[in-house]
């Protein structure tokens, strides 16, 4: 038994190594902007120009589309009659292409005879260059109506609209379905939007910055707390940051670009994006664009109310979609224009994040998945790890928990194989008359040999 417990720990370790490997990395060339990561676990689904045609889209999931020109594409989604249903899409344009004013995507949620539930659009406007924009809808029944309220399929569609002056090439789009849980039974929520709350944008932290280089996508998004955080960008790149923001709590953020050292003053407008989303990925506000010209700059995101769900009663998007806890998404994006007048060379910035008030109570019943900030969220932005780095951790935890490292696993499974060689070696000596091997099996190694090196 003990023997047995031995080979079970080293297997686990090596899957575990196996795991670690597997993880996707961020390489690409040198003096290019990080192509778009994609969650690993997306599925590939086609969206249908006929709805009864659609795929379907299934609750916690990731799923990796595209889209043309002027497509409406049509999904599926299947709801009993309680649940809050939420997709959201993340065009991605290819990097290297034109889009124009007006260029993006509008994502609704439809019942069966085409009633709206509700829409968003996703839209480039004044910053006219290629990078990930989001948007998404959502199925929330409401009390009183007749529309979007009965159990049944829901169609989702997603429409772009892009004119004549943009490159005509497919986007990519990643799909998300999440559902919202349960509210605790007999407790009361307000049904009513907030009137006020405090605007005022809070003193800067007071400690030292510190370098934290963004990820290139929701999923590898880089995460953060309160702090002044030290990157830079590329002419073109998009950086993606992540902040655990929980129910009570207001998130400011500003970015901060340094200055050129070639001496150019030369004038950008429209140099730098940022743009803050919710845990859905739903769009929530955007800072106005930021125009270059060589000397520091900087940029802040308008004060938006602390995190409530009594938010989604708001008629304004950036206050409804400020809806539930969890991680906030922050994107930052230097125009392609920049490297014309300041060469391909990254550009320092300083991200000040400030993330106010203590949380409060969650108001749903169970766990709350995405929807809300766990003590591992917390230590991950206290870390600055993403997801695919604390998952590495946790995997490296595996093998360290083992008591082996690397070298000792190969060693191990050398060992293994050795005496699994000998066992069976030795149960056919035993089982053949006058010590005859068996048929196919004399001077050939056990299983077809030992493993192969890595």
């Amino acid at each position: 038994m003990r023997q047995r417990n031995r080979g079970r720990a080293t297997l686990a370790a090596v899957a575990a190594m196996c795991a670690v490997a597997a993880l996707p990395g961020q390489a690409y060339a040198a003096g290019e902007p990080a192509p778009y990561t994609f969650d690993p676990e997306a599925r590939t689904v086609r969206g249908a120009e006929i709805s009864t045609d659609a795929s379907a889209l299934t609750p916690g999931s990731v799923y990796k589309s595209s889209i043309k020109p002027g497509e409406k594409l049509y999904y599926r989604i299947d709801l009993d009659a309680g649940t809050n249903a939420y997709v959201s899409a993340v065009a991605v344009p290819k990097l290297g292409g034109q889009v124009a004013y007006g260029d993006g995507i509008t994502v609704s949620i439809r019942d069966s005879t085409d009633l709206q539930c509700s829409s968003e659009d996703a839209r480039f406007e004044s910053a006219e260059f290629p990078r990930p924009i989001a948007a998404y809808a959502y199925r929330v029944p409401k009390q009183g109506s007749t529309t979007c309220d009965e159990a049944g399929t829901y169609n989702v569609l997603v429409e772009r609209e892009g004119k004549e002056t943009s490159t005509p090439e497919e986007w990519d789009l990643e799909l998300r379905y999440e559902s919202e849980p349960k509210l605790k039974q007999g407790g009361s929520v307000p049904t009513e939007a907030p009137g006020n709350w405090p605007s005022a944008s809070p003193p800067p932290p007071t400690q030292a910055a510190q370098k934290r280089p963004g990820g290139t996508s929701y999923y590898d998004a880089t995460s953060l707390e309160t702090g002044e955080w030290d990157d830079s960008i590329e002419p073109g790149q998009t950086r993606f940051y992540r902040v655990p923001v929980d129910w009570g709590q207001q998130i400011f953020a500003t970015v901060d670009l340094g200055n050129s050292v070639d001496g150019s003053d030369e004038y950008v407008g429209s140099a730098l994006a940022m743009s803050l989303d919710n845990p859905a990925h739903g769009h929530v506000d955007e800072a106005s664009p930021l125009s270059y010209s060589g000397k520091p700059a900087s940029v802040s995101l308008d004060p938006l109310p602390p995190v409530a769900y009594e938010n989604r009663f708001a008629s304004g998007t950036d206050v409804s979609a400020m809806r539930f806890a969890g991680w906030y998404y922050l994107s930052v994006t230097l125009s392609p224009e920049v490297e014309k007048a300041y060469g391909k060379k990254a550009i320092p910035m300083t991200l000040k994040v400030k993330v106010e008030n203590s949380a409060g109570p969650s108001p749903y019943e169970g766990p709350a998945g995405v929807f809300g900030v766990t003590q591992d969220d917390k230590d991950m932005a206290r870390d600055g790890q993403s997801a695919p780095q604390a998952a590495k951790s946790d995997t490296m935890e595996v093998v360290a928990a083992a008591g082996i490292g690397a070298g000792a696993v190969l060693v191990l499974v050398l060992v293994a194989w050795t005496l699994l060689a000998r066992r069976r070696a030795a149960t056919v000596a035993g089982g053949q008359a006058g010590g005859q091997a068996a048929v196919g099996t004399a001077g050939q190694p056990p299983y077809g040999g030992p493993p192969q090196a890595w």
